[in-house]
């Protein structure tokens, strides 16, 4: 594994005049600079294994910080990054290009939902399993999204799940503070969502959880480039909704989810098939 820092990601500034999207993530998640290094190398010891470096397939990839340190870390393999939100691939299309990584991974504007890509040696799909299904589908989406990285994965692979669980049943007034609609039913616990992989054909490698101060920094830094423009420009056309928006996501978070929601990162091992 590398030793040397990743480049920085830069978030492009908003056409508007407004605050960067995200620029204060570096994942698009309640993930540590710490666990993301653990994460990288228990993915990366497989493709040292394939010949020719291997691949690697990050499905609602973002930007895809995570892709990138595993390339950074298996000089060998090549990567590909799918999403259909075009500043976030142009982020990460920057810094891989910043990384020297640009010949080695693409991002392709389209949609994860049946998607032909793979199979891949190491598939990542962090907080983006509901890309995975059709528009509609019902909750919850993890025992359908594990069946299909199932068969997305090459023998022998990786796969590397971060999905929402529930830590207890939220109440109805949390359930009323999160977004429109809702419900229980949305997320397992994460004994069934452990069950549910291995049900999809997989051997749970490694199972952890994102901690409170994990949680914090994310939802922190989700919305700090919004507050620090708000104040310097109140009086912006868009300044009402932008702080509309931001009071809302900080409620749900805060009156919401934040003791109930819990985030796993599941490192999983395919079954050989019978």
């Amino acid at each position: 594994m590398t030793s040397s820092p990743p480049a920085p990601t830069v978030a492009p500034p908003a056409p508007d005049g407004g605050p960067p999207r995200l620029g204060r993530l570096t994942f698009h998640g309640p993930l540590s600079e710490a666990r993301a290094a653990r994460i990288v190398e228990r993915v990366t010891e497989p493709l040292r294994r394939v010949p020719g470096g291997g691949t690697v397939l990050d499905l609602g990839c973002g930007w895809g910080e995570l892709l990138l340190r595993v390339l950074q870390a298996a000089p060998g393999a090549t990567g590909l990054g799918v999403d259909l939100t075009s500043d976030d691939l142009e982020r990460g299309r920057a810094s891989a290009r910043a990384r020297g990584l640009d010949g080695r991974v693409a991002f392709a504007a389209e949609s994860a939902t049946d998607t032909a890509r793979g199979p891949a040696d190491v598939v990542l799909c962090l907080g983006s399993s509901h890309a995975l299904l059709p528009d509609g589908a019902p909750a919850p989406h993890s025992a359908d999204a594990l069946r299909a990285l199932r068969g997305l994965v090459a023998p022998g692979g990786r796969v590397v799940l971060g999905e929402g669980f529930w830590q207890r049943t939220p109440t109805p007034a949390e359930l009323a503070a999160m977004w429109p609609d809702a419900g229980v039913h949305e997320h397992l616990c994460l004994a069934d969502l452990v069950d549910a992989a291995v049900a999809a054909g997989f051997r749970p490698l490694w199972v952890e959880t994102a901690s409170a101060e994990e949680w914090e920094e994310f939802e922190s830094a989700y919305l700090a480039d919004t507050e620090e423009w708000l104040t310097a420009h109140p009086r912006h056309p868009r300044a009402a909704e932008r702080r509309e928006r931001a009071d809302a996501h900080r409620t749900a978070w805060l009156r919401g989810y934040r003791e109930a929601l819990g985030h796993a990162y599941l490192t999983l091992i395919p079954v050989p098939d019978a």
